[in-house]
């Protein structure tokens, strides 16, 4: 297939040379630009914003929304033949292109329209359409709400893997309706020069503000919540129960997260992410529960030279296995115990090469499957699932051809174990619009198959009165004991008060 891409020459970015050098890697894809398009100048004084943001918070220079020359384009500038499919990312393109898709940003085409979202604090609905019909759809994600330059960069790498899908034919043009979802698109406001300026005012006091509360405050900090289940889950009600959830306690200068229980030999066993804020990584802790709670505090049980989390622990074979978030690692590595709850060993990395978030198996309808998010070539850890299937948990795991099945910041990353009820398949999932686990969403599982996947998303739960804090974001049971997880405050040392 000779396949066109239109954009602005005179506008050029480092995404665009990226997404193009992917492109011509596709097998049977032939590629070549049109740089004629002049709708895409982002408004006057983003560069700057950009520049003061970069030295404000560290960040790299070089990144995909830096610029570049129009040179750069001359390997894919040239082919006399026309193109069997244009795609116009100005949106732009004349009618005598013939087959023609457009990227778009609520509805809108170009990168103003991305960059004007995203100074708004909202989450761009990327599609790709032909005609009036959606060809490829996602809610692209980033980790870093407030600064524009790197939730643009986050926006564009995820927008590149979606053109990718599409391309290759495996891209799905249906994304699952949230509950608080409203039809249409809110108006978009171009930014003036005076807004951005307005901007980085408030961009360079929030540097203040966040470099005072890192100076008291251990951050991210966060807790475990526990409840004894005396009537329905929370995949069950939707909602937060009446009862109040009970916390499992910490001495300050470190946080438990990622609950994970599992029922052994009669006795509830909660693992836990143990951040110690001093030591900047994680290790993975357990602590055992009776009728009352914990017994004890959580001890270490498993430590690799890289940071751990999400333990994901379950029973097969008569024996107790673990697969912990390794993504500083790349690999997706399966443990075993032989003393549980300690005494892992590692039976096997299942996957290797991958930045991989929160990997979560189970068996349904006699398959293996292996739920994760990866960040693919940049952008967010949350916004990417990705699909594997295995006759055994100990693989091979083959990736699913539709990868990645669903890019969607508010339904995407795994958030506990699947539950199958009544021959429905529930899944916890992280809804992260408002940043990183600031919501547990409840998805019932509709499809899941060697063909595709599809989920409905049944409720939100997040924060509020009945837990405290800005942030939800992992459910499990076991043993007749619900856990959850989300932020918390907690003083550093020097300032909290010595009893």
């Amino acid at each position: 297939m000779h396949l066109q891409l239109c954009l602005d020459g005179t506008n050029l970015r480092k995404w665009h040379i990226a997404l193009l050098q992917r492109l011509a890697h596709l097998p049977k894809v032939t590629i070549t630009v049109d740089p004629t398009s002049k709708a895409c100048a982002l408004p006057r004084g983003a560069e700057s914003l950009f520049q003061l943001e970069a030295l404000l918070y560290g960040l790299p220079r070089g990144g995909l929304a830096s610029r570049v020359p129009e040179s750069a384009l001359a390997p894919f500038v040239g082919g006399s033949e026309p193109a069997e499919l244009t795609l116009d990312l100005c949106g732009d393109a004349p009618k005598e292109k013939g087959r023609v898709w457009r990227l778009l940003f609520d509805g809108r085409a170009g990168e103003t329209a991305l960059f004007s979202i995203l100074l708004e604090g909202r989450v761009p609905r990327a599609e790709i359409q032909e005609g009036t019909s959606a060809v490829a759809a996602a809610r692209l994600g980033t980790e870093y709400g407030g600064i524009a330059l790197a939730s643009f960069e986050d926006a564009v790498a995820r927008a590149s893997t979606l053109i990718i899908a599409a391309v290759k034919g495996c891209a799905s043009g249906k994304l699952p309706r949230l509950p608080d979802e409203k039809d249409g698109f809110p108006a978009l406001h171009i930014p003036t020069t005076p807004m951005l300026a307005r901007t980085a005012a408030k961009s360079v006091a929030r540097r203040i503000v966040r470099q005072a509360y890192q100076l008291c405050y251990n951050a991210p900090h966060w807790r475990v919540g526990w409840r004894r289940l005396d009537g329905p889950d929370l995949i069950a009600l939707g909602h937060h129960p009446a009862a109040a959830w009970h916390f499992l306690p910490d001495d300050g200068e470190r946080f438990y997260a990622d609950p994970f229980p599992v029922l052994y030999r009669g006795v509830v066993t909660l693992f836990v992410e143990d951040y110690e804020h001093r030591l900047g990584k994680g290790v993975i802790s357990a602590v055992t529960f009776d009728a009352n709670g914990p017994t004890g505090r959580p001890r270490r049980v498993l430590e690799q030279p890289g940071h751990l989390s999400y333990p994901f622990v379950f029973e097969s074979e008569g024996q107790m296995w673990m697969i912990p978030e390794s993504y500083s690692a790349r690999t997706i590595d399966l443990f075993r115990a032989t003393d549980f709850p300690g005494g892992w060993v590692k039976e096997a990395t299942l996957l290797s090469d991958i930045t991989a978030s929160d990997a979560t198996i189970i068996e349904y309808e006699g398959t293996w499957w292996l739920f994760a998010t990866v960040k693919d070539d940049g952008g967010s850890f949350s916004d990417a699932l990705h699909l594997w299937s295995a006759p055994n948990f100990r693989g091979p795991w083959t990736p699913h051809k539709g990868n990645p099945v669903l890019i969607d910041i508010a339904s995407a990353r795994p958030a506990g174990c699947m539950v199958q009820r009544n021959g429905v398949l529930w899944r916890p999932v992280q809804d992260c619009r408002r940043g990183y686990g600031a919501a547990l969403g409840i998805a019932r599982v509709t499809r899941l198959d060697a063909e595709g996947f599809e989920q409905k998303i049944e409720s939100i739960i997040g924060p509020g009165p009945a837990w405290p804090g800005r942030r939800l974001h992992t459910l499990n049971s076991a043993g007749g004991l619900e856990f959850i997880d989300g932020s918390a405050l907690a003083l550093r040392g020097f300032f909290r008060r010595k009893t």
